[in-house]
């Protein structure tokens, strides 16, 4: 069982910086797609940034681009999410995510395994 563990969420101002981490243990993968999905209010779960481990370039949603950079340390052990100059539509619950079968990113959250999610808060 896939287990993935975040923190680093807190309350920022806007303008602010955050960085998420994401402890990933108990996969088979060789190679495979972890990143961020993230949840503002009621709406639908969306994808925020993914990087494939066999390599290709990173995805981000078009509102954190510029902003934001995943990356992970050389042991595969942690994932990292940079928040850079967070605005307030930035808040809400960032999940860190593993897909499953090692199957490239894609958007179907259902697809993927996840942690509890951690809380990011950007207000004045």
């Amino acid at each position: 069982q896939v287990r993935l563990v975040e923190s680093g969420g807190d309350s920022v101002q806007p303008g602010g910086s955050l960085r998420l981490s994401c402890a990933i243990s108990r996969h088979t993968y060789r190679e495979y797609c972890a990143g961020w999905f993230r949840q503002v209010g009621g709406e639908e779960r969306e994808r925020v940034a993914t990087m494939y481990t066999g390599g290709g370039a990173a995805y981000y949603v078009d509102s954190v681009k510029g902003r934001f950079t995943i990356s992970q340390d050389n042991a595969r052990k942690t994932l990292y999410l940079q928040m850079n100059n967070l605005k307030p539509e930035d808040t809400g619950i960032y999940y860190c995510v593993l897909r499953r079968n090692g199957a490239m990113c894609d958007n179907m959250w259902h697809m993927y395994d996840r942690g509890q999610g951690t809380q990011v808060n950007v207000s004045s």
